[in-house]
């Protein structure tokens, strides 16, 4: 397990599997034209959440629970964030299929929401790499940190609507998500206990 951990590639092959799963699940789930596209938009988006919480909780993991599979999975933060990206593209593909041709109107909140969430989303994959760390500097690291902030956001704002909706199967998506996202950042910034605690 550690082993397949540890490969770059993986993340990538998981990012690619899980988005053309999702379109190929959608499209065969849905009634019509306008249904398949709708799901075909809705579960890309969740098919890339484990990818990107393996990258937001990857340094996390090591420090609460340190062995080789947690670090092997921090070793490969840049590629848990890649194989997202390659996710979420497809996301973007499927979702703006979705707008354009069947449900127009979207909102210029979410629309603008969204698209600052892409913009920092390939920012943030076009900077991983060395070379780019050390251009940056501490920027990169700014860079990184808020990008990564405001996409957990971007996703927990969107189950929330949900959670608050007046559909009930969306409710329980959005209450279901919504609570794994609040759990991510609550396993993320909870103080570490000192040594000397833990003795």
């Amino acid at each position: 397990m550690t082993r397949w951990l540890d490969r770059r590639s993986v993340p990538l092959l998981l990012g690619l599997l899980a988005g053309l799963l999702a379109v190929a699940a959608g499209l065969l789930a849905g009634g019509d034209a306008a249904e398949r596209a709708g799901l075909a938009a809705r579960w890309t988006a969740r098919a890339g959440l484990p990818l990107f919480l393996a990258a937001f909780l990857a340094s996390t993991l090591v420090r609460r629970w340190p062995g080789p599979a947690t670090r092997a999975v921090l070793r490969r933060r840049r590629q848990w964030g890649l194989g997202f990206a390659l996710a979420h593209t497809i996301h973007l593909v499927a979702l703006g299929i979705n707008i354009i041709v069947y449900a127009p109107g979207r909102t210029w909140q979410s629309l603008i929401g969204g698209g600052l969430a892409y913009t920092i989303l390939y920012l943030m994959a076009l900077t991983s790499t060395d070379g780019w760390q050390r251009r940056l500097g501490k920027w990169w690291r700014r860079l990184h940190r808020f990008g990564i902030y405001y996409i957990w956001f971007i996703f927990t704002a969107s189950y929330a609507g949900r959670a608050f909706g007046d559909d009930p199967d969306k409710r329980i998506v959005g209450i279901a998500f919504g609570s794994i996202m609040i759990a991510a950042l609550a396993l993320r910034l909870w103080p570490q206990r000192s040594s000397t605690n833990r003795r």
